[in-house]
């Protein structure tokens, strides 16, 4: 069966943390491999590609073993040449492949800007609908290891304003399986965003084949008193810090967007309209960042709904700084969080 009938075949929107002790579960890197491993058993068309994606540790567990089990025509190490390697991508999608691209880091994708913002993002386009570009570009992003201003960039906001690219950012071992297969299925771009912290976290995954629809958010945490959306790694902190806030009296509702582009604004307005206010916590650069564009959405569409004046929570306008302590500075946690609604609430 072709596999981009597979999305018709199932959707799987819901999820549930709280399966019990005896399910199955996997680690975010494991998922992403069995995504990739089912879709590389499913369809002859797909291959794998990226920087170390042969080493022994497979990128963080996601594509362990796959070139022993598909060969290296199919699953294979690249040199260093990001703008040559996307457009490889790029003319092998036109031709009826379906490629997945992967990056050790999104710093590397500014050297293939011109290949997906002038070519993948706008050929399917400029040939009236006649030419699909079905590639999964994969990077992940995040703090660790000292990686500093050029090696752990949040550049999320540069691929959603971009027409013709979409954008998910999971933030479950769950989601991370459907979303990529939802991704692979795709005919268009897709840029996909790994949190380097997630890969720590498990979660329940089923065996079978299922996919997540884009533009579908889902509610993490149901509360009255004020909305928070979070992206990808922020989820977890935002849920940490409702645990906090609740023994002070404040019941927040943690909405998870998933995909960044196309975006649920009807979860996040619905939300509003029960709690009358919203905080954004995205680990993003403040200015032009996507915080601003989802409020900025708000404001728009849900501006009556509004009891106070959205607020978010993001990096300072400043490089990512290297180091343990700078580090810890720079990225905002639980009691950022903490603090930001508590001031809200009050």
């Amino acid at each position: 069966m072709p596999w981009t009938k597979l999305q018709i075949e199932k959707e799987e929107v819901g999820f549930d943390e709280h399966k019990g002790e005896d399910v199955r579960k996997l680690s975010y890197g494991e998922a992403l491999c069995e995504g990739l491993d089912q879709a590389l058993a499913r369809d002859p068309r797909i291959y794998v590609m990226g920087q170390g994606i042969n080493d022994p540790g497979g990128m963080f567990g996601s594509t362990d073993g796959l070139y022993k089990k598909y060969g290296t025509e199919r699953v294979f190490d690249t040199p260093l040449s990001e703008a040559g390697l996307i457009g490889m991508a790029v003319g092998s999608a036109m031709a009826g492949m379906r490629p997945v691209s992967i990056h050790n880091r999104p710093d590397f994708l500014l050297l293939a800007m011109d290949q997906i913002v002038n070519h993948a993002s706008k050929w399917s386009y400029m040939f009236g609908g006649k030419v699909p570009i079905p590639l999964v570009i994969r990077a992940c992003i995040g703090r660790g290891w000292g990686s500093a201003a050029q090696h752990s960039q949040a550049l999320q906001s540069l691929f959603v304003h971009i027409p013709g690219l979409k954008v998910v950012m999971p933030s479950t071992a769950y989601d991370a399986k459907g979303l990529l297969i939802a991704s692979i299925a795709d005919n268009n771009p897709v840029i996909f965003l790994e949190q380097r912290w997630l890969y720590k976290h498990k979660s329940y995954v089923p065996e079978d084949v299922y996919s997540i629809p884009f533009g579908k958010g889902v509610i993490r945490r149901e509360g009255k008193d004020l909305t928070i959306v979070a992206v990808s790694q922020m989820v977890i902190e935002c849920l940490r810090a409702a645990e906090e806030l609740e023994k002070q009296g404040i019941d927040v509702e943690v909405i998870d967007p998933r995909s960044l582009k196309p975006l649920d604004e009807e979860i996040i307005l619905t939300s509003l309209a029960k709690t009358g206010r919203l905080l954004v916590a995205d680990l993003c650069w403040r200015t032009g960042g996507f915080s601003a564009e989802v409020i900025a959405t708000v404001t728009e569409k849900g501006f009556d709904l509004l009891k106070a004046s959205p607020q978010r929570l993001t990096f300072p306008d400043l490089p990512t700084p290297a180091g343990y302590t700078l580090e810890n500075a720079f990225y905002p946690g639980v009691p950022d969080i903490v603090e930001a609604v508590t001031k809200m609430v009050a």
